[in-house]
């Protein structure tokens, strides 16, 4: 029965994407996408949990079989994956009623989910190269729903540079496949230590091959140029999971690949582990800076996340657990912050118009509820405490120094805490403006246009979640401790 379960958790959402396609009546629609996201959560959280074996969906000649297993990463991302997917189509049925084309948009979104299924619960690098190239497909037309010149332009963008990290991952399966004791993902690593001893040099070259390549989803320079011409035509739900979701689709490619093919223990000390590490703080500091920088709010949101997600990868790449507890704890509350705050911006697009950074003075006092989910959002990015940004981001402080030689860790933990000055560079002065526009500001020509409960809603629940396990960060421990003992 489990086999069924696991199977269902990647279909159930793709055959629904297609069926909602053919369901015209707006409410019927939404009922039917609520119930099924509903049960997919219910299967990935509850029953998918139960089964612990492979299953083996296909096999060809050479070896090459399609493998789905569920372990403790699967355990973590997909039911966080579901939960914000859904929180996301609640915020969307109202969204998209001035976009257009929604049965459409539902459809790609509950069969995008399902691909991403998919990659959690890849058993071994050819299952999620599979699923990977799907979740990019089924993803494109969410970034070109307008249908604008401008939007074609982002989607060509995206679909390149996606298939062009992609396929740099690929890469490395050819090269690895002679070196591996098995074929699936093994906490540890599966190199055959006998046969690597005189091909070091090889393997790592291939390992920042394939440490670039999938970090082009995650926003990692230097494959990083979609985000920022994607997100600002793409409507907000789906910029919000393209940013807070799918980005994280690269960072389970690069975990799978470091402590699940290579292992941490080959990797430690060497020039790829460096190599890997300078890239994730450069980028850091140039998502930073080029936020800083931008005047389209959903642009500099994006920027944002450039920055926002190399934490991760800097955490993962340290091959310390208390860095890698810290860079998985990243990846929830930067998942939950930045589809707040992309729902947000959203939310004051569809009700102002307003696109700007330099237009957002006095939005505070007509759309209070969504500027005070926007705030408090930003200040879990910042890394301000009772947030979870801050119990991520002390967790990778931590790895740092203990972690790696000095002069590293003193770098690194530089490099985090300007980052952190310049992320409230670019994000408290919108607040600001937003809630005092300043004396000269004539607040009785605003009108009040708070979202529709629909929308402010889901605004509120997520920021909740910023604040309780920001507050609470035990609650967490059943989710991230299991992955942190079985790999160290």
């Amino acid at each position: 029965m489990g086999t069924f379960w696991l199977v269902a958790s990647i279909l159930l959402p793709i055959v629904g994407g297609l069926c909602s396609m053919t369901l015209h009546h707006t409410n019927t629609r939404r009922w039917f996408a609520s119930v099924l996201l509903v049960i997919e959560l219910f299967i990935v959280a509850i029953l998918v949990p139960q089964y612990t074996g492979q299953l083996v969906l296909l096999k060809l000649t050479g070896g090459i079989r399609f493998v789905l297993q569920v372990d403790g990463l699967g355990r973590f991302f997909s039911p966080l994956i579901c939960m914000i997917w859904f929180a996301v189509a609640v915020f969307a049925y109202e969204y998209m009623n001035h976009e257009g084309h929604k049965e459409r948009f539902i459809g790609f979104y509950l069969m995008t989910l399902g691909t991403l299924m998919g990659i959690c619960f890849s058993g071994n690098l050819v299952t999620l190269y599979m699923f990977y190239e799907a979740m990019t497909l089924m993803s494109v037309p969410l970034v070109l729903h307008i249908g604008t010149p401008k939007a074609f332009h982002a989607a060509y963008r995206y679909l390149g540079f996606s298939v062009a990290g992609a396929g740099l991952g690929l890469l490395g399966q050819f090269v690895l496949q002679n070196y591996c004791t098995t074929d699936l993902f093994t906490p540890g690593g599966v190199l055959d230590k006998a046969a690597v001893a005189e091909h070091r040099t090889l393997l790592f070259v291939v390992f920042v091959v394939m440490a670039i390549g999938f970090g082009c989803k995650a926003g990692m320079f230097p494959l990083h140029g979609w985000l920022p011409v994607a997100h600002p035509v793409a409507p907000a739900p789906a910029s919000a999971v393209l940013s807070g979701l799918i980005t994280k689709m690269g960072i389970v490619a690069l975990l799978r690949v470091v402590y699940y093919l290579y292992g941490w223990e080959f990797l430690m000390d060497s020039w790829a582990q460096k190599s890997i590490l300078v890239l994730s703080l450069l980028t850091i500091i140039l998502g930073s800076s080029l936020a800083m920088r931008e005047d389209t709010l959903k642009k500099r949101l994006a920027y944002s996340t450039i920055s926002q997600v190399s934490y991760v990868i800097f955490g993962l790449m340290l091959f310390h657990p208390i860095a890698l507890a810290g860079a998985l704890l990243q990846v929830l509350f930067h998942a939950i912050a930045k589809n707040t705050l992309f729902m947000a911006t959203g939310s004051i697009i569809y009700k102002t118009h307003l696109t700007q950074v330099s237009q957002m003075r006095g939005v505070g006092k007509s759309c209070g509820i969504t500027m005070w989910c926007f705030t408090i959002s930003s200040l879990s990015l910042i890394g301000i405490p009772a947030t979870g940004g801050f119990v991520s981001k002390w967790y990778l402080t931590q790895g740092a120094l203990h972690g790696i030689e000095k002069t590293w860790a003193w770098v690194g933990v530089g490099v985090l805490m300007l980052s952190a000055l310049l992320t409230a560079g670019y994000l408290l002065p919108i607040v600001v403006d937003a809630f005092f526009p300043g004396k000269n500001f004539d607040v009785s020509a605003l009108k009040k246009q708070e979202d529709t409960w629909l929308m402010w809603i889901t605004l509120c629940l997520l920021t909740a979640m910023t604040v309780i396990w920001g507050v609470m960060p035990t609650l967490l421990n059943h989710w991230v401790y299991p992955i942190i003992q079985s790999l160290f």
